[in-house]
């Protein structure tokens, strides 16, 4: 089984294609605890990336956010 890849997957409100920001396990593990709470209270949060780079992202303008795994070949929202 190959490694996971896990990314920070972001709809905009305003559309067009998600933002993907591939995360370290351990900063996924952390951002995937507060996601929720971060999207609806519309916050500005940082993120880590898997190089090195901080990303500051205003969750206001965010419709959706969830963590998926770049590994995935065959993806359908909400089945692994």
């Amino acid at each position: 089984m190959a490694d996971q890849k896990p990314a920070l997957v972001l709809h905009l409100a305003a559309g067009g294609e998600p933002l993907l920001f591939a995360l370290s396990p351990e900063e996924s593990e952390r951002v995937s605890k507060d996601l929720s709470h971060f999207v609806r209270t519309g916050s500005v949060q940082t993120v880590q990336t898997t190089d090195d780079s901080t990303v500051a992202i205003n969750f206001s303008h965010v419709a959706a956010a969830y963590i998926d795994d770049l590994n995935r070949k065959n993806k359908v929202f909400g089945l692994h």
